[in-house]
């Protein structure tokens, strides 16, 4: 069973490949990804993280996966050396964190319902378990960031996450947490596969912020690979990439 939906702004995709699979499963996990919304999307007045914003909740009085989201976001914070930090101009985003957050979870909840091959995809970020209805690793495209419709790179995957940060799709929504300017990089996309999406996630967004020397970072992470594009349209890679390249 597949299905995609748009929520939090972004397309979110489900598949599950099991004769057991029904629709109260997938509905269940795209409710997850709706409280998620309700909870950590800065665009809503009545989230939780907006009322922590406007001082009408104290952190301390927030709920425990708030805490557990503030508490990862400075382990992030801490393991890239600054480069990740949702404090910014008074205000706290953890959307550079939640994305990968609320995939893996969301994985996680189809596991605990016994399925044991899937992927879930929210905003080109995946998370893929097993195998496809082929048998066969899952398939995941890296897009041509000057021209979304062309993919550049062709994975197999299994039991991993993948996650990319750019501005092919947003603008320039990344910023260096060590400059009070705007982020200046000759990086337009940056592809890291990871153990899950949510390590992979918070590390690519760091490694982007952290411009031509990103890839460096992610190089020297065990377990962790990376593709980077930049301005004139050259690709670097880490050592390992290409094992998951199929084309």
């Amino acid at each position: 069973m597949k299905e995609t939906r748009l929520m939090m702004g972004m397309p979110i995709t489900i598949e599950v490949i099991s004769e057991e699979v029904m629709q109260q499963h997938i509905d269940d996990v795209f409710a997850f990804f709706g409280w998620v919304d309700d909870t950590f999307s800065t665009y809503k007045e009545e989230s939780e993280i907006s009322r922590i914003n406007q001082k009408r909740l104290a952190l301390a009085e927030a709920s425990g996966p708030m805490q557990t989201m503030f508490a990862l976001a400075e382990e992030t914070k801490q393991d890239t050396a600054g480069y990740f930090d949702i404090y910014r101009n008074g205000r706290y985003d953890p959307s550079g964190i939640v994305k990968g957050w609320a995939i893996y979870n969301a994985a996680s909840l189809l596991a605990r319902m016994g399925f044991t091959d899937f992927y879930v995809d929210a905003g080109g970020d995946i998370q893929a378990v097993g195998h496809n209805d082929q048998g066969d690793n899952w398939r995941v495209g890296i897009r041509n960031p000057f021209n979304m419709r062309e993919i550049v790179k062709v994975l197999s995957i299994s039991d991993c996450g993948v996650a990319t940060s750019g501005t092919s799709i947003r603008g320039q929504h990344i910023y260096n947490p060590k400059s009070a300017g705007p982020l200046e990089t000759t990086v337009v996309s940056l592809t890291v596969i990871g153990p899950n999406v949510y390590e992979a996630d918070r590390f690519a967004t760091a490694a982007f912020a952290m411009g031509a020397d990103g890839i460096g970072f992610i190089a020297r992470m065990k377990g962790f690979e990376a593709y980077q594009i930049n301005q004139a349209g050259a690709a670097t890679f880490t050592d390992g990439f290409q094992r998951y390249v199929l084309q």
